[in-house]
């Protein structure tokens, strides 16, 4: 009896599942197409545990039935070295080699919670950021230039805009790094 409710309650969870539209999920560097992903990666976790900056972390059940336990960027937690370790312990190659900084994981965006936008008394981000891609204005307010920005979300994991507000439900910092498929749309 139980176990037949449980299966109910998976069939019902997958159907509403694929009624929402899937959320799209940045991935460590150099990934597949999603589908071919998802199909190679085995959710062993060992991606996970060897990132030095913890900047991958598990999909959660807010990130769909089928995501879950895969391979995420969380730059709540850090920034992407581009170490490859990840690759060098993913069993199945889901994970592919990469051309170093090179590759474009996603694009930092400002969201209107940046404190420097309101004050320009912030420049953590453009001074953690590697690659110039942060540029301060006169007034010390930051824009992004696109073309030298490679998602490595070190800028997200500087950021101190909603510290405090992150134990709650608050997710989004002053900055964020969207995947190329959603900046597209």
């Amino acid at each position: 009896m139980f176990s037949a409710v449980g299966v109910v309650s998976l069939l019902a969870l997958g159907a509403g599942a694929k009624a929402q539209k899937a959320p799209v999920l940045i991935r460590p560097p150099k990934v597949f197409e999603e589908k071919d992903f998802l199909a190679r990666c085995i959710k062993c976790g060992r991606c996970i545990s060897v990132c030095p900056t913890n900047v991958i972390s598990a999909a959660e059940w807010s990130d769909g039935l089928r995501n879950i336990r895969t391979p995420v960027m969380d730059y709540r937690r850090g920034g992407c070295e581009f170490c490859d370790k990840c690759i060098e312990v993913c069993p199945t190659g889901a994970l592919q080699p990469y051309e170093g900084e090179t590759t474009i994981i996603g694009k930092a965006e400002l969201t209107n919670i940046c404190i420097a936008l309101r004050t320009g008394g912030c420049t953590k981000c453009h001074d953690v950021c590697e690659y110039d891609a942060v540029i301060l204005d006169e007034q010390k307010r930051p824009s992004i230039d696109t073309e030298k920005c490679n998602g490595c979300g070190k800028c997200v994991s500087a950021c101190p805009a909603l510290i405090f507000q992150s134990f709650g439900s608050a997710k989004v910092r002053g900055i964020q790094i969207r995947s190329l498929e959603e900046r597209e749309k």
